[in-house]
C-alpha cells in the first residue's frame, strides 16, 4: 500500500462525514432517542423479541444499562416487555409500533443522506468507493451487509463476531 499516514486521513475524514449523518439522521426524532437508545431499538427491530442478557451482549453494555435504556424507551412507548412463552422467567423486549416507526424513519434518513452524497459522485469515483470500502470492512472483519431482506441490517450491526 502506498501512504498509510494518507490512508488514514481520508479515512478519519470520511468518518467524521459518517457520523455526522448519523447524528443528521436521528435529528427527525430528536428529544425522543439518543444514539444509545436508538442503537437498542435496533437490537429487536433485526433480531425480533430479544431478551435482556442479548441485548446488553449485542450492544456492548451491562445488562443494568440496558434495563435503564429499555424503561426509558418502554416508558416513551417504543418498547415493551413480555413474558417469554417458552420461559416463564424471561422477559423479552420487542418494538411497539412507535419503536418500529423510528427505527424506519431513521434508517430511511440516512440512506438517503448517503445516497445523496455517492450521488454527486462520478461512477467512476463510486466503483472505486465500494472497491475501498470493500477492502476496508474485509481488512476489519466486518461482515458485509445483505441489499434487502430480512438479514439486512440496519446499521449494520450482526450477532457476528469480528475476526
Amino acid at each position: 500500500m502506498g501512504d498509510v499516514d494518507a490512508v488514514t486521513r481520508a479515512v478519519l475524514t470520511a468518518s467524521r462525514v459518517l457520523v455526522g449523518v448519523s447524528a443528521h439522521s436521528l435529528s427527525a426524532v430528536e428529544g425522543k432517542v439518543t444514539l444509545s437508545q436508538f442503537r437498542l431499538l435496533v437490537v429487536p427491530s433485526v433480531h425480533g423479541a430479544t431478551n435482556l442478557s442479548r441485548v446488553a451482549e449485542l450492544l456492548g453494555v451491562n445488562p443494568s444499562t440496558a434495563m435503564r435504556m429499555i424503561d426509558r424507551l418502554t416508558t416513551v412507548g417504543f418498547a415493551d416487555r413480555q413474558a417469554n412463552p417458552d420461559n416463564r422467567r424471561e422477559t423479552l423486549i420487542q418494538l411497539t409500533a412507535d419503536g418500529h416507526r423510528v427505527v424506519d424513519e431513521v434508517t430511511t434518513r440516512r440512506g438517503e443522506e448517503i445516497a445523496a452524497i455517492v450521488g454527486r459522485m462520478g461512477p467512476a469515483q463510486g466503483t472505486a468507493l465500494v472497491e475501498a470500502l470493500t477492502a476496508f470492512t474485509e481488512a476489519a472483519g466486518e461482515p458485509a451487509v445483505p441489499s434487502a431482506g430480512h438479514d439486512a441490517y440496519p446499521l449494520g450491526w450482526t450477532n457476528e463476531p469480528r475476526r
